[in-house]
């Protein structure tokens, strides 16, 4: 049986800075067609161990492009951070598994997690 969701990658800018800033989950074109929708502006993404979930900017042509598609915010990375996934060694970010819970709504663990 295939696991529920789909993988995506963790990103950075280059920064690795310990507030959080510059970090975020890039996804495929094929994940960001099938799961996500140009008319929301948002998605809401829980995370293993935050007191809450946290919105997300999808309202913006990098996110649409060929090239980009990252959910970027400072929330990402502060998960990231604490959950001892960053600082990755270059070339190896961690992989991420996102799995749909409503509309516009994400679960997100590190790839070895079950949901």
């Amino acid at each position: 049986m295939e696991p529920r969701g789909f993988t995506a990658t963790a990103w950075n800018n280059g920064s690795h800075r310990p507030s959080g800033a510059g970090y975020g989950v890039k996804v495929s074109v094929a994940d960001r067609d099938a799961h996500f929708k140009r008319q929301w502006r948002t998605v809401e993404l829980h995370v293993p161990d935050a007191d809450r979930p946290f919105r997300v900017n999808i309202d913006k042509g990098s996110f649409w492009n060929d090239t980009c598609r990252e959910l970027i915010s400072k929330e990402i990375g502060i998960w990231l951070r604490n959950s001892r996934l960053a600082p990755w060694p270059k070339g190896a970010p961690p992989k991420l598994r996102l799995c749909p819970r409503g509309v516009g709504v994400f679960e997100v663990r590190p790839a070895g997690d079950s949901f």
